[in-house]
């Protein structure tokens, strides 16, 4: 047998016992396996998860022969296994302690699609090299879990990590055998590689837990810590959230989307380590803030995975405060429906003549629509004028008379006298309205 150019070549050791994991069974028969029984209890102490899982949903990908996914069943909790062929010793051992974990077999990129629900706690031990995706393998991950994920993959550091805490985290590519002998290990990460990947999947916040000879731990959880007890420092002040791409209200999980916060606080300095965005729920940290125009603050966040489709409530903090008092809203996986739009009017923007607009720069048109939908926003809104589609800055609340204002730029060189405008959302145009252009 060669020697691997990375890892350990278990391969020999895995025939000769033909048991990954080790077992002790209610008759007391004893299954010994590469992974003692003594690690595979320590291994599981060091996750931050409840003794009593009872109520509890957990997922186990890659359960191999099942030891994790029975040891929290033991523990109180509803568990899903999954693996990419069917084990013969996880069904043995299911049979053994009569365990009613629900085994699936499903390749990895099948999750999201399979209908499982999401966990509040999911375990992808050793899985993670094995993927050619790390990156969206974690996004998955991250979109099942509501509370906390355990992530263990092999790395290229584990005993020299904390050597190099400055330098840009890395990650090697096999292209064939290079790790432990196998055409199935793709990535070795380094450690802070590992970490930063989980925290770019999208989990608010990630805890190192271990090495082991050529393995890491962390811990990512989707939720922020606990408000400081005592907290006394003001919060910030939540102006607006917009798609950073479209500076709309309206985002979709099937694309890769970033939430812009505009906020206000008296502190005279900002980092991104200090705010804690909150999107339905789950916690995302920030990946840039600056100082914004008078006196305000913007910062950039990841959309969460995992959102439920609908109206979703964001709120943000300091790490030592609380909550700000007010709460914004974003839509996500929400579809356009819209019947009938009418045009009640429409004018110059600046100076409110009837059926009039100016050609000048910096002119615009002032529209007032019924029937658009709830989640209509700047970039699903258009406003012609003629065949022109202009350039919508403004889409206002509803007002009491079920009407919206839109503001639309008036292009610069548009021709003089009567032009017909209207307003069209969701495929559905209103009447056109007559507008001279002076």
């Amino acid at each position: 047998m060669k020697e691997p150019r990375r890892g350990w070549d278990f391969s020999l050791e895995l025939a000769e016992k033909g048991w990954y994991h080790s077992f002790e069974l209610p008759d007391g028969t004893h299954i010994e396996g590469i992974n003692r029984i003594d690690k595979l209890r320590d291994r599981y102490a060091r996750f931050p998860i409840p003794a009593d899982l009872t109520g509890k949903r957990v997922l186990d990908i890659g359960a191999w022969d099942g030891w994790f996914s029975f040891e929290a069943e033991r523990h109180g909790a509803a568990v899903t296994a999954i693996d990419c062929v069917e084990i013969p010793n996880f069904l043995e051992i299911q049979k053994k302690l009569a365990s009613r974990v629900s085994y699936r077999i499903l390749d990895f990129y099948e999750l999201p699609e399979a209908g499982l629900g999401v966990f509040d706690f999911v375990f992808c031990l050793g899985i993670l090299y094995h993927l050619k995706h790390p990156l969206l393998a974690l996004e998955i991950v991250c979109g099942l879990t509501t509370d906390t994920a355990i992530v263990e993959s092999f790395v290229i550091d584990a005993d020299t990590w904390r050597e190099h805490p400055d330098e840009v985290p890395t990650m090697e590519f096999y292209e064939t055998d290079e790790l432990g002998n196998q055409l199935d290990n793709w990535i070795g990460p380094s450690v802070s590689c590992l970490m930063a990947m989980c925290r770019a999947a999208g989990f608010a916040r990630v805890e190192f837990l271990h090495t082991t000879g050529f393995h890491a731990g962390v811990a990512c959880y989707r939720k922020w810590e606990a408000i400081p007890a005592g907290a006394k420092r003001q919060a910030p002040e939540l102006l607006a959230v917009a798609n950073s791409r479209t500076f709309g209200v309206n985002f979709s999980t099937r694309k890769e989307e970033y939430i812009s916060c505009w906020f206000r606080t008296g502190e005279p300095t900002v980092t991104r380590g200090e705010l804690r965005l909150e999107v339905g729920g789950f916690g995302i940290p920030a990946l840039y803030v600056r100082p914004d125009e008078n006196g305000a603050w913007m910062a950039n966040f990841r959309l969460p995975p995992g959102l439920g489709g609908g109206w979703n409530l964001v709120r943000l903090r300091f790490a030592d405060s609380a909550f700000g008092s007010t709460t914004l809203r974003i839509a996500v996986d929400q579809p356009l429906r819209v019947k009938r739009l009418e045009l009640k009017g429409a004018c110059d923007g600046t100076n409110w003549n009837d059926h009039e607009v100016k050609a000048s720069d910096g002119g615009f048109i002032s529209c007032w629509v019924t029937g658009l939908p709830e989640n209509c926003d700047r970039a699903n809104i258009s406003v012609y004028l003629e065949e022109k589609k202009l350039l919508v800055q403004y889409v206002g609340e509803l007002d009491p008379e079920g009407m919206r204002q839109i503001n639309a730029v008036l292009p610069v060189g548009a021709g003089k006298g009567e032009q017909l405008c209207r307003v069209e959302c969701g495929g559905v145009s209103t009447e056109s309205w007559a507008l001279r252009v002076v």
